[in-house]
């Protein structure tokens, strides 16, 4: 049998010795740099473009110019979990791009390093900073939406609140409306609003009908509640009378009713898994929820995947073309992975597919073709 070659039996003996950490002490060091300047210039944008179109609502009610930068400034946590995909492929590029600038990338190569060995150290370092960003998006992120939609409430509209928990409270003359949730509907601005109860009161302020229903729907300008149960209260006695449908007159707008409904992608994982639960055992669409869970489920696994397969453009750089040219490239990559990830998802749900597998299918693929790819580039 012959003997390995040169640059292979380097490359197990590097693994044996502290040198080798080393190595991958310098491509965290030149990666984490251009991520973390990376991710703070797409958020920064991205905050400064909410804030503009925060303008325009700017003396609506009692939303005043610092509101507005409060309001942004409370969505913040929520924006770094969104952007952190681009900022790790962007950032992963430009860090291995700088250490081929500077030679040392052609030296790792050189002393017989793989460029697979050297993507999964770019690998190691966005995985552990995906760890803190996931921490994020279920904490502060969650929490941060929250307060924001609430302050731009309480500023806006006197008489629609959120209580803890994102239950919704609105004020409609002499009655008073809660819904456990909402559902966003058409192009509109129209929800679908879950578990409400409608309280009606008189000009004394005493109770006179209570209405519960499992759902209100606002359709061609009118509300209909679905699943009622109506309890109407005199001095002495009350009747209750149960109804399919009934119509119910109120001058809510459901456009502003909209802008208080937390929306399924910036809930945390328990809060889409307890309105999962809920609208299953009342036998409800559950569809957008149970969407939400499994690609922030599969969110992790998306971003990895995606750095670690675009990192062999910046390889490029050691031959031919300019880094500029091997960026594009992986946007373009990440572009092509973003459309294929919705159009899967969106195949999945006509056809009745389970979400995770919609969500676990276009990180495959892309992992069977950077496999391909180290297979023919070692």
């Amino acid at each position: 049998m012959s003997a390995p070659p040169i640059a292979s039996r380097f490359s197990f003996a590097a693994l044996r010795t502290p040198a080798f950490k080393r190595v991958d002490k310098l491509v965290a060091m030149a990666v984490l740099g251009a991520v973390a300047l990376t991710w703070a210039v797409i958020v920064s944008l991205d905050a400064f473009r909410i804030f503009i179109g925060e303008l325009n609502d700017v003396g609506q009610g009692g939303y005043t110019l610092g509101r507005a930068a409060i309001y942004v400034l409370f969505t913040v946590p929520r924006r770094f979990y969104e952007m952190f995909g681009y900022a790790a492929l962007i950032g992963g590029l430009l860090g291995l791009g700088g250490l081929a600038n500077t030679g040392e990338l052609t030296a790792l190569r050189a002393a017989g390093l793989s460029k697979l060995r050297i993507c999964a150290s770019v690998a190691l370092c966005i995985a552990l900073l995906t760890l803190g960003v996931v921490v994020l998006g279920e904490t502060l992120g969650p929490y941060g939406e929250r307060k924001a939609q609430q302050l731009q409430l309480a500023a806006k509209s006197k008489d629609v609140a959120l209580a803890k928990g994102g239950v919704l409270w609105a004020r409609d003359g002499e009655t008073v409306i809660g819904a456990r949730n909402g559902h966003t509907r058409g192009s509109k601005g129209e929800i679908d609003l879950d578990g409400v109860r409608v309280f009606e009161f008189d000009d004394a302020g005493r109770l006179k009908a209570l209405s519960v229903a499992g759902k209100a729907i606002h359709v061609e300008g009118a509300w209909t509640l679905k699943d009622v149960r109506r309890t109407e209260f005199s001095v002495d006695s009350a009747k209750s009378k149960t109804l399919p449908s009934e119509q119910w007159q109120s001058n809510l707008d459901p456009s502003l009713l909209a802008t208080s409904i937390i929306k399924p992608q910036y809930m945390t994982l328990h809060d889409l898994g307890q309105n999962i639960a809920v609208l299953d055992r009342n036998k409800q669409d559950a569809s957008s929820f149970r969407d939400a869970y499994w690609q922030r489920l599969f969110y992790p696994l998306s971003v990895l995947v995606l750095a670690f397969c675009a990192m062999p453009f910046a390889f490029g750089t050691l031959r031919s073309g300019g880094l500029s040219k091997r960026l594009f490239l992986g946007i373009v990559v990440a572009l092509g992975f973003y459309l294929l990830q919705r159009a899967v998802i969106n195949v999945a749900s006509v056809y009745d597919i389970h979400p995770a597998i919609a969500n676990v299918v276009p990180p495959l693929i892309l992992v069977a073709l950077a496999s391909v790819y180290f297979r023919r580039n070692a």
